[in-house]
């Protein structure tokens, strides 16, 4: 029985990088033997048990064989026999497939070191293939590690672009699509994510609305600047869709299954560009308007998600009017309905009344400037 650390703590202790998980791989040991030294089991496919001390995940060694389309259908054969070879050679990238023994030797059979010096992405074998998230793990480790020079090897993307003519990408369940999605969004340089599944053609596949030129190089840029802006997924992804119309947003971001935060503000940011488009400072009753669709006096933290995104997909010279948006907030919020009520408001007058007051405040304030 030996026991190795693999992967990324492996691939981020060569590149000098902190080590946030670490993940092991046991030999020559059965499930009962794991028991016995008082791990406890969590993996229901294979085996896999958590260290009664440092609750690590430490997984027998294993091997893999495709049985069906999609990210589906694999057959496990985990037992004392699999040598450690076997278990790294089922993974995706050389420089997540080395392992480190307990006495600290690199075990790395399939050269990922020599490609961690090349600043190369490349697949270990052609079993990459049979796993097409794994064309998305790929797109998303070169959007973590483009900052240090790194690129996908050309054999590895003719592989990835054969594998988007196959048609598998398209059976991917769209749960698993979003959660690389999200992880994307906060990698060091997410665009790259999304240049990479253009590149290999996945990008038509799963987000077709962005794989026009003009579409494609608008979002890129939506997204960089509000990765530089907020670390909101919402804010990124609202970014990322806000080239399309109000209706392919909606739809994409539905058929993504993105969460409720991030379908809510990507319909906000798609219905309120066309018109800021054309606000100008005499605009009252439009501002009005626009911040009523935005519910910005019940969801005001929601309307400020909005703001940034709005600057981060607005071209530099319209920028300032987001400016004029927020400036009409500040001046039409604190209207309040009881003093309207002590006056004799009710109903539907109450109604009337309340926007009339915020109207004259956007006019006062918009007359001053």
């Amino acid at each position: 029985m030996k026991t190795y650390l693999v992967g990324g703590a492996v691939r981020d202790e060569l590149l000098g990088l902190p080590v946030k998980d670490r993940d092991w791989v046991v030999t020559g040991a059965t499930p009962e033997d794991m028991l016995r030294k008082g791990f406890k089991q969590v993996g229901a496919d294979f085996p896999v048990f958590l260290h009664p001390d440092t609750r690590e995940e430490y997984a027998l060694a294993r091997t893999e064989r495709k049985q069906g389309r999609g990210y589906h259908g694999f057959t496990v054969y985990s037992a004392p026999d699999v040598p450690l070879e076997d278990d790294l050679k089922r993974r995706d990238l050389t420089i997540n497939a080395m392992a480190k023994s307990t006495a600290g030797e690199i075990v790395d059979p399939f050269h990922g070191r020599q490609d961690l010096q090349d600043h190369k992405l490349r697949h270990v074998s052609e079993a990459f293939a049979e796993d097409p998230l794994r064309i998305l793990r790929t797109a998303r480790f070169a959007a973590r590690l483009q900052p240090q020079g790194f690129t996908i090897a050309e054999p590895t993307m003719a592989l990835m672009r054969q594998m988007v003519d196959q048609g598998e990408v398209g059976d991917l369940v769209p749960e698993r699509v979003w959660q690389e999605i999200q992880r994307a969004l906060h990698e060091q340089e997410p665009g790259t994510f999304f240049e990479v599944l253009r590149e290999c053609g996945a990008l038509a596949v799963l987000i077709p609305e962005l794989e026009p030129l003009e579409a494609f190089s608008g979002a890129i840029g939506a997204l960089r600047r509000a990765h530089e802006s907020s670390d909101d997924t919402s804010v990124r992804f609202a970014a990322l869709l806000s080239p399309l119309a109000p209706a392919e947003a909606r739809n994409r971001a539905r058929a993504l299954k993105a969460p409720n935060d991030c379908q809510d503000l990507t319909r906000l940011i798609t219905d309120v560009i066309p018109k800021i488009h054309t606000i100008t400072s005499h605009d009252a009753d439009l501002l009005l308007d626009m911040l009523d669709g935005a519910d910005v006096w019940r969801r005001a933290d929601r309307f400020s998600g909005l703001l940034v995104a709005l600057k981060c997909a607005l071209p530099e010279p319209e920028r300032h009017r987001v400016d004029l948006l927020k400036s009409a907030q500040h001046a039409a919020t604190g209207v309040q309905a009881k003093t309207l009520m002590e006056q004799g408001f009710r109903g539907k007058e109450l109604g009337e009344a309340i926007r009339k007051e915020r109207l004259r405040r956007i006019l006062a304030f918009l007359n001053k400037e």
